[in-house]
């Protein structure tokens, strides 16, 4: 079945994607791969959807004999479509219609007036997507219906259309379609289309050749004196006589005596024919047949008139029924069967009985040149499988899809299943052990001509035992070939029930390769035959090995590229944050989304500070892999270090540029910058920090997008921010933006990737976040989901980091302060105060501390700082006490020795707490400490 674009009209979300597509929208998923390339190709020409200039050729035309080998399969085609009101139409290899059959006058008219019709160009630069112009451009079947055609006009159609090819020399000489309304479209369309292109294609091979017809009459010449009458005269008409194209005349309609000669037995003959018209120091080959015959082919030399030099093969069974010729002017013509091997032989009884053979009972089996017939189309076909192998695997940097793709290109043109095994740690980048018997190993990728195999399936665990061809292969490293699995014990021994089941479905014949590549041992793929009679020879071992040697290499590239990829990802997951943010400031959520390119440098932070204030940090370094992985995880360490050190917003991006400008230029080692990870193309960076006691929000950044906030109402606003120059560059002063924000309101950070693409402007982004934010009420994790739900494309081509933070408040129950005069004899009284506080909260445990701790820190701040002090207890995760004054002068850890005085103060409040330090303000400075609360 074909994975169809259609259901166009029934499913809403796919109505528009023509009309999208013309706006410039990515519509990969709503698309078939084959009609997207085709949209974009003629987007490429300039086709016009609503106007088509279609050029008109008249008196076209085709050679008579591709007419000759076209016309039988026509007529057949269009009689068995006559009551399904389909047209036939036959184009010429520049999509060109030269016949049309078919169809009603309706159909007909309605076609016309499309001009789709004799003498004018279907081609996709001319009509757009269809079945003949597409399957001509894709050199490929096709299937096209209703809106997936390019032009306004052929959308009430459906149509399948396949190329024809010359078979000897590949070269495409026509094109077929079919086309009927929409409504009467089906998707089986494409197989008969493709089976009538076959037929035709069989039958231009079937044809003989002048050269051919020559070598023939040159051979009837010479053994007309010899043989009497007993060949057939000179052919009246050209079907009679095509010295490649034999028939057998079955007991069909034949005497009720006679004798069929099976099709297998004439697949042997016409095979070992061939192969003897190639070899040019043999003479004479012997083939076993059904029924205990035994065939002698002789291959002799002849030569025409005009001096052309052929082989031919003659052929004499012996044994069973005696084989006698039968004159072509005494046999009616009989049609042709598709695909079926030639002469024209009689099997005829025994009785009486017959005399000894003699020379009259050898019969011409096949004409030809030494390396020309089916050989080379065999070698043709066989290098086109090679170079669609070359083109159709390793279209991804997935091992799975990389297996599928294998199995797709072997079935059925080179086998009727393909099956890959792989271990494990294959599919998950890593190197894979040892493979041999026992090893488990999964079934990746099945292709099959039908589901009723018996083979193990896609997923299943298989474990080859020794016997196998499969664990033969592996442990060897070379390919098997086992061309009758009926007579191979150790192959069913792997599972008898299963092998039975196997057997009685046909399949007959296998060849087994090991996946290598570098040297390592991937897996293995298994070729399988049950439609075609005749079992895996050499040539096909040779082919398999190609075909597997050319995908393993694409599977040994996927697996490094998941191993690094799986690297990278491990990274920067390692250096993302984990968790919850221990703070109480803002609630949280947040999303990273790494692109399909691979891992990126996009990163965020929500850090605790002092005073129960919180930073809230995205960032983007440019690039993507492991350089940009690392380099994100060592700006971010850097934030939180500066953010240690209590800096002010402004400051912390003035020392991030500094240190990114050092990291670009070596970090003082004298580097070249010639490795393609050296350097740090470019970051961005976005910095706020929030005081939940004031309810305001200090912003800067570096070159990063704005901010939206999202207040308690639902409104949206995204701050107007000076941008600032990208970190690195340095030269610049960073600029910040004080706002007041209302409790329950949303702060949206995030990185480029969301709101802008190699399709969609930075406007249209930004347009379409501030629509999804417009929402009042919204947890931050729903709203998350909205924004991606609404902005993230099907396959983003850069990592996204979202983070969105609901503000909190510290109510006055949870905050009290207190000036502090100049006066030493205060110290009391703020003691008292703490004790009365911390008695109010509930914290009696702390009190003692507590007091020690604010006595110690305003006796330093009275005794060494200037202007006015204060005293400040917040409660929140933690027990926050901060002095205040207006000095710049910070205090200094120091270990007092014995005979000090002092010294000891600072000594003590580190020990009596979790944590302390120091804060800049623009009034001076904040002492804090922390305790934990009980």
């Amino acid at each position: 079945m074909i994975p169809l674009s259609v259901a166009w009209d029934a499913i809403g979300g796919l109505v528009d994607a023509h009309e999208r597509f013309l706006a410039g929208a990515r519509v990969d998923s709503d698309v078939r791969d084959s009609v997207l390339d085709s949209w974009k190709r003629c987007r490429y020409a300039g086709v016009e959807p609503d106007r088509l200039l279609i050029p008109y050729a008249p008196d076209l035309a085709l050679d008579h004999r591709f007419l000759h080998a076209a016309e039988p399969v026509l007529e057949r085609l269009t009689a068995s479509l006559a009551e399904l009101n389909t047209t036939v139409a036959l184009c010429d290899a520049q999509a060109r219609m030269v016949e049309r059959y078919g169809g009603d006058r309706t159909l007909r008219d309605r076609l016309d007036g499309v001009s789709f019709a004799p003498g004018f160009d279907a081609s996709e630069r001319a009509a757009g997507t269809n079945g003949v112009g597409t399957a001509l451009a894709g050199r490929g079947p096709v299937y096209v219906a209703g809106r997936e055609h390019f032009a306004d006009c052929l959308q009430p159609f459906a149509c399948a259309g396949a190329p024809i090819r010359n078979p000897l020399s590949g070269r495409i000489e026509a094109v077929l379609d079919l086309t009927c309304l929409h409504d009467d479209g089906d998707p089986a369309m494409m197989r008969l289309v493709r089976e009538a292109a076959r037929d035709i294609e069989t039958r231009l091979l079937e044809q003989a050749t002048e050269r051919e017809r020559a070598l023939l009459t040159a051979y009837r010449r010479a053994d007309h004196g010899t043989h009497g009458s007993g060949w057939p005269a000179e052919p009246r008409h050209p079907s009679q006589a095509e010295p490649q194209s034999l028939h057998l005349a079955a007991n069909h309609g034949a005497a009720p005596d006679g004798v069929v000669l099976g099709p297998i037995d004439l697949a042997v003959l016409r095979e070992k024919a061939e192969a003897l018209i190639a070899a040019p120091h043999r003479t004479l080959d012997e083939v076993l047949l059904s029924g205990g015959r035994t065939a002698t082919l002789l291959r002799r030399q002849v030569e025409g008139a005009a001096g052309e030099t052929g082989v031919v093969v003659e052929a004499r069974v012996l044994g069973g029924p005696r084989l006698r010729h039968t004159p072509a002017v005494d046999v009616p013509p009989v049609p042709r069967p598709a695909r079926k091997p030639p002469v024209v032989l009689r099997a005829v009884p025994e009785a009486p009985p017959a005399p000894e053979p003699t020379d009259t009972d050898a019969w011409l089996l096949l004409v030809g040149e030494p390396g020309v017939g089916r050989l080379a189309v065999l070698a043709r076909r066989r290098l086109e499988l090679l170079h669609d192998a070359g083109v159709r695997i390793g279209t991804t940097l997935d091992v799975t899809r990389t297996a599928e793709e294998l199995t797709q290109v072997a079935v059925p043109r080179f086998a009727d299943f393909a099956a890959v095994d792989l271990p494990d740690s294959v599919l998950r980048g890593e190197e894979p052990g040892h493979l041999g018997a026992d090893t488990p190993l999964r079934r990746v990728a099945l292709g099959a001509v039908h589901d009723e195999s018996w083979l193990y399936g896609v997923g299943d665990e298989v474990r080859y035992i020794a016997s196998t061809p499969q664990a033969r292969a592996l442990e060897s490293r070379k390919p098997v070939l086992e061309p009758a699995l009926t007579v191979d014990g150790g192959w069913i021994a792997q599972d008898p029930v299963r092998g039975e089941r196997i057997l009685r479905a046909g399949i007959h014949s296998l060849i087994t390769v090991p996946l290598r590549a570098r040297g390592t041992t991937l897996g293995s793929v298994g070729f399988y035959r049950s439609e075609r009679p005749e079992p895996f020879e050499n040539d096909d071992l040779s082919l398999a090995q190609e075909l597997a040697g050319r995908a393993a290499i694409c599977i040994d590239n996927a697996r490094r590229y998941t191993r690094e990829r799986n690297t990278a990802l491990a990274l920067q997951r390692s250096l993302l944050p984990r968790g919850r943010s221990q703070q109480n400031a803002v609630e949280v959520a947040y999303r990273y989304l790494p692109a399909q390119a691979g891992v990126g440098g996009d990163w965020f932070d929500v850090i605790p500070l002092s005073g129960a204030r919180v930073a809230l940090v995205v960032g983007d370094v440019v690039g993507h892999g492991l350089h940009a992985a690392a380099t994100m995880g060592r700006l971010r360490t850097a934030v939180h270090n500066f953010c240690a050190l209590d800096l002010a917003p402004e400051e912390l991006l003035t020392h991030l540029d500094e240190l990114v400008g050092r990291l670009d230029r070596g970090e003082g080692w004298a580097v070249e910058n010639t490795h393609q990870d050296s350097g740090i193309i470019g970051a961005t960076c976005l910095y706020a920090v929030y005081d939940p006691v004031s309810r305001r929000c200090t912003l800067t950044r570096a070159g990063h997008p704005v901010p939206a906030v999202v207040g308690p109402d639902g409104t949206v606003d995204f701050v107007d921010l000076p941008p600032g120059p990208p970190l690195g560059l340095g030269g610049m002063p960073f600029e910040t933006v004080e706002l007041e924000l209302a409790e329950g309101s949303q702060l949206v950070l995030y990185t480029d990737g969301l709101i802008e693409d190699r399709l969609r402007d930075i406007d249209i982004g930004l347009d379409r976040l501030r629509t999804v934010l417009a929402c009042a009420d919204r947890a931050p994790e729903d709203t998350c989901e909205a924004v991606l739900d609404a902005l993230l494309p099907a396959r983003p081509s850069d990592d996204v980091a979202l983070l969105v933070a609901r503000t909190h408040a510290l109510g006055p129950d949870q905050v009290a302060q207190w000036p502090v005069p100049r006066d030493p004899a205060f110290v009391s009284h703020a003691r008292a105060a703490v004790i009365d506080q911390l008695t109010a909260w509930g914290l009696d445990e702390l009190a003692f501390t507590t007091e020690l701790v604010a006595s110690e820190l305003i006796t330093n701040a009275l005794r060494h700082a200037t202007g006015p002090v204060q005293l400040r207890l917040l409660r929140d995760r933690a027990l926050i006490c901060e002095v205040s004054d207006g000095s710049s002068t910070s205090p200094r850890l120091r270990r007092a020795r014995t005979e000090d005085e002092g010294g000891r103060g600072l000594f003590l409040v580190a020990q009596l707490t979790e944590r302390w330090g120091t804060r800049y303000t623009a009034d001076g400075k904040i002492i804090w400490t922390e305790q934990r609360l009980p």
